[in-house]
């Protein structure tokens, strides 16, 4: 393959990229797909997988074509290797096979094994020409979540709070004081915050941030769409008059008391609240990633054993002078931005974090 041919590639690859991202906050726990399909170096059809249950990217872009007759000269991109099994909907790969097409070049690998690599043997089988690994990091990044739900069995872990310039998550809280949030951060980074919430799939907090702030836990300050609810809450101690409890949106209470799924607040008990077996509940439930919002208790519980994979800390130009001392992190930040007065630093733990720490 020569540059040329090498540098289309990726130019098409990269448009792949860019259509997949679309779907954030739609199609968890399936992964993030585009599909572009390209004739004499011009694009004649996209699409995406833009709803979880519905069609994939590459069935998408081959519905907007009239003439199907002109796939037998045309080359496919997408960012994942097309499925090979039957889910939701049938397999992609036998579609493209059907199809005819020229050519057929992929990002990377699906890593769920009742894919991995069969979706190519069932190109290459065929004989149609596949080349595989343009752009393969780039398409990993978009696709993190996904990956890391097949590979280590476990929900993305993302970690996010907001803490005063002199390092306190909270003021300190009594029984009965109002039920209500401290706000650390300024009102636009809330709708940073929000938006973060619409691209992961689900959001959990312990039970004493329920009883303290009687958050939503919504997207509320953003379009998108809100996350599956989750709370820590091991002998059900917040209070069911909170916002969570008598709203209509769904709702996951992890206990030790009792199961209970006949309504849209969940009760799943649990035989312990060891990191591991609130994962491997997580994992049972399909939720392929979790941003975990508080309070300090759940925060340091996993930081402390190493099972995270960012974390986003809100610095507010504000100080509380007492208080919740935040959680802290080891790791070195990769880099920060600032919103109005306040700063968000980003942290990254993916080549440390495989499994939970014994210490």
């Amino acid at each position: 393959m020569d540059s040329t041919s090498l540098n289309l590639d990726q130019y098409f690859m990269n448009r792949c990229i860019e259509l997949a991202l679309k779907g954030r906050g739609y199609v968890s726990p399936n992964p993030l797909v585009g599909a572009v399909i390209v004739v004499d170096n011009e694009i004649i059809s996209e699409g995406f997988h833009e709803k979880y249950g519905e069609s994939h990217a590459e069935v998408n872009a081959i519905n907007k074509i009239k003439d199907k007759n002109v796939l037998k000269k045309a080359t496919i991109y997408i960012n994942l290797e097309p499925c090979a099994h039957f889910g939701k909907t049938p397999p992609c790969a036998s579609l493209l096979v059907r199809s005819n097409f020229k050519r057929v070049v992929i990002g990377m690998l699906d890593p769920n094994p009742l894919v991995s690599g069969k979706g190519i043997q069932m190109l290459t089988q065929a004989n149609i020409a596949t080349t595989v690994g343009i752009l393969e990091t780039e398409c990993k990044k978009i696709n993190s979540r996904f990956i890391t739900f097949h590979s280590k069995k476990r929900p993305y872990i993302l970690l996010k709070w907001a803490e005063t310039k002199d390092g306190y998550i909270d003021l300190e809280r009594v029984n009965d004081q109002p039920r209500t949030i401290n706000w650390i951060s300024q009102p636009t980074t809330q709708t940073f915050t929000h938006q973060w919430r619409a691209h992961e799939q689900a959001i959990l907090v312990g039970w004493k941030t329920i009883l303290y702030d009687n958050p939503s836990l919504t997207t509320r300050a953003y379009y998108g769409k809100s996350p599956i609810r989750i709370i820590i809450d091991p002998a059900l101690k917040s209070p069911k008059e909170s916002i969570v409890y008598t709203d209509e949106l769904p709702l996951y209470i992890l206990n030790l008391k009792k199961n209970d799924a006949s309504t849209t607040k969940k009760f799943i008990q649990l035989k312990d609240f060891e990191i591991q077996t609130i994962l491997d509940a997580l994992f049972k439930l399909n939720i392929s990633s979790v941003i975990i919002e508080g309070g300090k208790y759940t925060l340091e519980q996993f930081i402390s054993s190493n099972v995270w994979d960012e974390a986003r800390i809100i610095i507010g130009n504000t100080s509380f002078e007492k208080g919740l001392a935040s959680p802290k992190l080891k790791q070195t930040p990769q880099r920060e931005i600032k919103i109005e007065e306040d700063r968000i630093i980003f942290y990254s733990n993916l080549e440390t974090n495989s499994s939970p720490s014994n210490s």
